[in-house]
C-alpha cells in the first residue's frame, strides 16, 4: 500500500472529497482519511440544497451570493441525477419584510449569477389552489423562484469516487491522530481498527470540518486555535403534509427562516435551527426546544398545525463557521476562509463553506497552497452524471423501456441515485430474481454489494442513512437484514 504522498486531506465531508477530486485530476498523488463514514456529519446534515442563499442577501454578501448562484447551475449539469430544480413559495406576511424588499431580493437573486436552466420568478396569488388549503387563510400573495435539491450525502461519495477513479487513495473509518513536520514533508500518524500506521505527504489540507481546530492542535501544538463557531441545525421529517412538488419558504419573527420541502416521495423536511453548540460533534439530535421552535414557526403559516411528535425521523449537524464574531449565530458568514501555515511543508486549514460552492473552494485551496493552476472540474460531470439536466424524464423513460421488470418507482429510485451508473449496478439480471437476495422494499443484496465495491459503504448504516434514505421506506426487520448482511461480511473477511 502507498504511504508516500503529494497531497493528504484529513475529513470526508465535502470539502475535502472535492479537493481530493480536484487535485487527483491534476495528477497529484492524493490520499484522504476519514474516521468515520463518508459525509457522516456535516455534510449529511443540510437542508440539501443548492442555492444562492437568499437571505445572504440582507448581510450585503454579494459575492458569495453570486458565486452560488454561478455554481448552482454548473453543479445541475454536473449530476443532475442527484441535483434537480425545485420551485419555493415565499409568502409575503405583514410586519415582516416588505413586498419591496422581497422584490428587489429576488430580483437581484434571478441576475447576479446569470440564470440559464432555471425559470424565473413570479408572483403567486395564495388565494388559489394549491396554496388556499395549505397556507393560513391571511397570506394572499406571495412570489415563487428557482433553487435546487441536492443529495447532499451522495454528492460526497461521487466526488470520492471519482477522485479513487483519477488514482486517490480513499480510506474511511481512517483517523489522523498525529501530524509533525520532517525537513520537506509531513509525517502522519493513522489509526484503523487494525493498528496504526505512518505515511507522508508533501502538503496536508485540514478540512475536518468541527474538528478542524482539533487537527491544528496536534499538527501546532503549544498554539491557541479557536477559529470556529460551531452552529447547530436541526430538521424534523413528517408524513407529507402538503401535495405538490413545490417548495415553502418560511420567514419567522426573529428574521430566521425555515424551509418545507417534499422529501422521499412520502414525507416532508421542515428546518432549520441556528443554535450555538459546544458538545461533542459525534453525538448530537434534535433538542426539545428545537422541534419546538421549527413547529411554532412552520404553524406560523400552516393551516393545519405540526407537533413534534407528529414528526417520523429528525436528524441535526453542526456547522463549523468561520468565527466572525457576529452577534448572531443565523448572521455569522457562511463564507468559507482558509489559514496557511507554510513554516516548512503547507498545511491549509478550512473554515466554513457551503454545499454549494465546494468545487470552486477547491479550486481556491489548491491555488493557496501553489498547485499549478490547471483548472477542470467546471465542465467535467460526476459518476453518473452524463444526462442532459433539462431532459432528465426522458432518461427515466429510456431506463423504464431498458428494465421493465424494475418497476416505475425504482426504477425511479435508481436513476436518481445512480444516473448512468445503475446500468453498472444492475449488470446482466434479466430480472428481479437476477439481483441476490431480498432485503425488503426495493432493496437486493446487488445493490449493498456495488455500494460496498464502488461506493465506500461498510455499514447498514452508510447504506440505509446516508447513500440512500431507505431506513425511512423499509420495516425495523428489513434494516435488521441489512445489518445482519454486513456483519457475515466482516466475519468472511
Amino acid at each position: 500500500m502507498e504511504t508516500d504522498f503529494d497531497l493528504l486531506v484529513i475529513g470526508g465531508g465535502i470539502n475535502g472529497a472535492g479537493i481530493a477530486r480536484d487535485a487527483a485530476g491534476r495528477g497529484l498523488s492524493v490520499c484522504l482519511v476519514e474516521k468515520d463514514d463518508l459525509a457522516q456529519h456535516t455534510s449529511s446534515a443540510s437542508t440539501k440544497l443548492v442555492h444562492g442563499g437568499l437571505r445572504y442577501l440582507e448581510h450585503y454578501e454579494f459575492r458569495l451570493v453570486r458565486e452560488s448562484l454561478i455554481e448552482r447551475e454548473r453543479l445541475l449539469n454536473m449530476a443532475p441525477h442527484i441535483i434537480w430544480p425545485l420551485r419555493f413559495v415565499l409568502p409575503h406576511d405583514k410586519g415582516l419584510r416588505p413586498k419591496w424588499m422581497l422584490r428587489l431580493g429576488l430580483f437581484l437573486y434571478d441576475n447576479l449569477g446569470g440564470r440559464k436552466l432555471l425559470p424565473p420568478t413570479r408572483n403567486v396569488d395564495l388565494r388559489e389552489p394549491p396554496h388556499c388549503e395549505v397556507l393560513e387563510g391571511r397570506l394572499t400573495h406571495g412570489f415563487e423562484y428557482s433553487d435546487c435539491w441536492v443529495e447532499d450525502s451522495r454528492l460526497v461519495v461521487l466526488n470520492c469516487m471519482d477522485a479513487q477513479e483519477r488514482g486517490a487513495t480513499i480510506r474511511t473509518r481512517t483517523e489522523c491522530i498525529g501530524l509533525s513536520r520532517e525537513d520537506e514533508c509531513w509525517s502522519a500518524v493513522l489509526r484503523t481498527n487494525d493498528g496504526e500506521e505512518t505515511i507522508t505527504a508533501k502538503m496536508v489540507v485540514n478540512a475536518a470540518g468541527p474538528w478542524v481546530d482539533t487537527v491544528l492542535g496536534r499538527a501546532l501544538p503549544g498554539e491557541i486555535h479557536a477559529n470556529l463557531r460551531l452552529v447547530k441545525g436541526s430538521h424534523l421529517i413528517f408524513p407529507k403534509l402538503y401535495e405538490g412538488e413545490h417548495c415553502y419558504i418560511f420567514q419567522n419573527k426573529d428574521d430566521r427562516i425555515i424551509f418545507a420541502i417534499p422529501y422521499e416521495r412520502d414525507f416532508t423536511l421542515v428546518g432549520t435551527t441556528d443554535v450555538l453548540f459546544t458538545g461533542d460533534p459525534s453525538d448530537i439530535d434534535i433538542s426539545a426546544d428545537e422541534a419546538d421552535y421549527i413547529c411554532n414557526a412552520a404553524n406560523e403559516y400552516l393551516r393545519v398545525d405540526v407537533t413534534p411528535d407528529q414528526a417520523v425521523a429528525s436528524y441535526a449537524g453542526v456547522r463549523p463557521l468561520y468565527e466572525d464574531k457576529a452577534a448572531s449565530n443565523s448572521t455569522v458568514t457562511r463564507d468559507y476562509q482558509f489559514e496557511l501555515e507554510q513554516d516548512g511543508p503547507k498545511m491549509l486549514s478550512i473554515f466554513g463553506g457551503k454545499l454549494t460552492t465546494y468545487r470552486k473552494l477547491a479550486e481556491h485551496a489548491l491555488e493557496k497552497l501553489g498547485i499549478e493552476d490547471d483548472r477542470w472540474t467546471a465542465d467535467e460531470v460526476l459518476p453518473g452524471g452524463e444526462i442532459d439536466p433539462v431532459h432528465f424524464g426522458r432518461f427515466i423513460e429510456d431506463q423504464a423501456a431498458l428494465f421493465p421488470w424494475l418497476g416505475d418507482e425504482t426504477v425511479l429510485r435508481l436513476a436518481r441515485a445512480y444516473g448512468t451508473r445503475m446500468i453498472d449496478l444492475i449488470g446482466d439480471a434479466q430480472g428481479i430474481n437476477d439481483l441476490g437476495e431480498h432485503m425488503g422494499g426495493d432493496l437486493y443484496a446487488r445493490e449493498l454489494e456495488y455500494l460496498v465495491e464502488h461506493e465506500f459503504a461498510r455499514s447498514a448504516d452508510d447504506v440505509l442513512t446516508r447513500r440512500s434514505k431507505l431506513y425511512l421506506h423499509i420495516d425495523d426487520a428489513a434494516q435488521a437484514k441489512v445489518a445482519r448482511w454486513f456483519d457475515a461480511r466482516t466475519v468472511d473477511a
